[in-house]
């Protein structure tokens, strides 16, 4: 498929995980792709990673959370590619434990970066999106169930899932879609980071229907499909890719 053949893509939070496997996912189908993140040595290993030759992908450290480097990113992507076809507002932050032990910078940065960093972010790139345009914003499963060690972060993404509904309704008379999309227990550097231990994975896997953790490659493959023309008709939703982990309970398990 080409579906994004001379398109182009922004993706936040883009150097590693659900972002870069997007990033390669969009340009096997012929994107352009701007990658924005935090850490400058991670973007570049990156870029170099997924576009050897260079041309087709362009870096820029920035922090959602911060207004001025959202500012300076979008005037690259203006100076580079003149506009944009899609966004994934994949940057996020997560700081899991109970209610009672979270720090106000923890609440702070949740909230800045999850919430303000997507919001800003989609404000910031509508002016270089045109007609037909799409965003994906990356919310979560803990915003369809209770994660007891998770109140702040799953109610950052109850907030940007709103946000998707809300800018779908906003948005669609200028023809952008704006849809979520919520992985479950997804195999990345931020699962591993928050659930160490040698049993984690077998404990979430467990829960799952599908019996196992899921990969960024198939995220991508969610994030790709709404920001396409196939999802033409589709704004305002989330599509939950977890295994089942939100709908089912996993045989075996049922009493």
């Amino acid at each position: 498929m080409e579906r994004f053949t001379n398109k182009t893509v922004l993706i936040t939070g883009g150097a590693t995980g659900i972002g870069l496997a997007t990033a390669r996912r969009l340009l096997e189908e012929g994107a352009y792709v701007v990658l924005a993140g935090r850490r400058p040595e991670r973007l570049e290993a990156a870029a170099r990673a997924l576009d050897a030759d260079g041309g087709r992908v362009a870096t820029v450290p920035a922090d959602v959370a911060e207004p001025t480097d959202l500012d300076r990113l979008m005037r690259r992507i203006e100076t580079w590619r003149g506009g944009l076809n899609a966004v994934f507002a994949n940057a996020g932050v997560g700081v899991f434990g109970p209610s009672g032990q979270l720090s106000a910078d923890d609440l702070d940065r949740i909230l800045d970066v999850n919430v303000k960093g997507v919001f800003r972010t989609v404000r910031k790139a509508l002016p270089l999106m045109g007609d037909g345009g799409a965003f994906v914003l990356n919310a979560s499963w803990t915003l369809h169930r209770g994660l007891p060690v998770a109140a702040a972060y799953a109610a950052s993404k109850a907030a940007v899932h709103n946000l998707a509904r809300t800018f779908a309704a906003e948005l669609a008379p200028a023809g952008i879609r704006v849809n979520s999309v919520s992985p479950g227990y997804i195999d990345t550097e931020m699962y591993r980071a928050a659930n160490p231990g040698p049993d984690a994975e077998a404990r979430d896997a467990a829960q799952v229907p599908l019996g196992a953790l899921g990969h960024p490659d198939e995220v991508a493959a969610a994030v790709a499909f709404l920001a396409s023309d196939d999802a033409a008709y589709i704004t305002g939703q989330d599509l939950i890719v977890d295994g089942g982990l939100v709908a089912a309970v996993p045989t075996g398990a049922e009493k």
